[in-house]
């Protein structure tokens, strides 16, 4: 009997740890098409990112779920796994290349791994207003961006912002270009942006998004830099005295696929997607700018956050400060896509 027990026991637990691996680390699959007999009925997408469900990406990827199920008549599913529950921000290309996801949303500024033209999107201040966002992100510059990821083997179905980032301290209030001088400050993984802080002074650290609270909290950095969303929603604002409504870069994401699994696809289903993704970017556009306006009226009445807004005068002083970061970066990025941007910038403020 007690043998029985033993046996029964070692069983148990041999089928925990089994359930548990495949929980904890997604096993690859392949994605099969409609058209493909005999396999299963329903394709299957997994969707992977690293925010929040109420942030801009976050109910922008629930939004094309939404949109793919109804165009396939629920033939396709796209299963969303948002915060970071599958990969951090720093796996997911990886995680995508070897077929453990089948879609995500990487931050434009994480890509200058794959190829450096992507750091023009992060040079600061290129863009004046959501105008001139879109207008760089759908136009040329955008689409030269997407093609670029051809030689790694991925393709780019879309770009969705984010908005502006803002810069939040325990050290502050933030007003000049100086203020930041020695501070600790977490930042995504770019050179680009990287070059903007050392210029400045500061200690930039290059950490995972989903670790930024600890490092905050734990005093391991003294700030960081994001859009009014992802503050809100991963609630800096609870580990953070001071605020600073800069708009001094843009923050946003490429939608994206392995090409092996989008060439397995059928036309019909690469076509629901295609459109399911251009509807979603178009109200992304407009969803990401409410909801960046209407989180910081939440912060503005749920917090004791010291919010400063960056006068004309003040926002001046700091693109003087980080202009030479355009032709320092020049030659790494491309002095076409630099000159480039530069004109666009110029198009929505007027020549600086």
């Amino acid at each position: 009997m007690k043998n029985i027990f033993v046996y029964m026991l070692l069983l148990g637990t041999g089928i925990a740890i089994v359930l548990g691996y495949y929980n904890l680390f997604p096993q690859k699959e392949l994605v099969y098409d409609d058209d493909q007999e005999g396999l299963s009925d329903q394709i299957i997408f997994k969707f992977s990112h690293v925010v929040a469900e109420n942030t801009p990406k976050g109910r922008a990827a629930d939004k094309f779920a939404e949109l793919v199920n109804e165009k396939s008549n629920g033939h396709i599913k796209i299963v969303v796994f948002p915060n970071g529950s599958l990969f951090s921000d720093i796996d997911d290309i990886n995680a995508l290349k070897e077929g453990q996801v089948h879609i995500i949303a990487t931050s434009t500024s994480k890509l200058g791994v794959l190829s450096p033209v992507w750091g023009v999107l992060d040079l600061p201040f290129a863009f004046p207003n959501h105008e001139a966002i879109h207008k760089g992100i759908h136009g040329p510059i955008g689409e030269h961006l997407l093609n670029s990821l051809q030689k790694n083997g991925i393709i780019g179905l879309a770009h969705w912002s984010n908005g502006f980032k803002q810069i939040t301290s325990n050290k502050g209030p933030i007003v000049t270009p100086q203020d930041l001088k020695g501070q600790k400050i977490r930042i995504m993984k770019s050179d680009v942006i990287q070059a903007q802080y050392d210029l400045l002074g500061a200690k930039a650290q290059q950490e995972s998004f989903n670790s930024t609270y600890n490092l905050i909290e734990a005093g391991h950095v003294d700030g960081e830099e994001n859009t009014i969303s992802n503050i809100h929603s991963k609630k800096f604002y609870n580990v953070q005295k001071h605020l600073t409504i800069s708009n001094h870069g843009y923050l946003g994401y490429v939608v994206m696929m392995d090409q092996k699994v989008w060439d397995q696809q059928t036309k019909n289903t690469q076509q629901i997607l295609l459109e399911a993704m251009d509807e979603t970017t178009a109200w992304n556009d407009r969803h990401s700018i409410l909801m960046n306006e209407e989180q910081l009226e939440l912060i503005k009445r749920n917090s004791s956050i010291q919010i400063h807004e960056l006068s004309d005068f003040e926002k001046q002083e700091w693109i003087k400060e980080l202009y030479p970061v355009y032709d320092i970066l020049s030659t790494t990025i491309g002095s076409k896509l630099v000159e480039d941007i530069k004109e666009l910038r110029a198009t929505y403020r007027g020549a600086d």
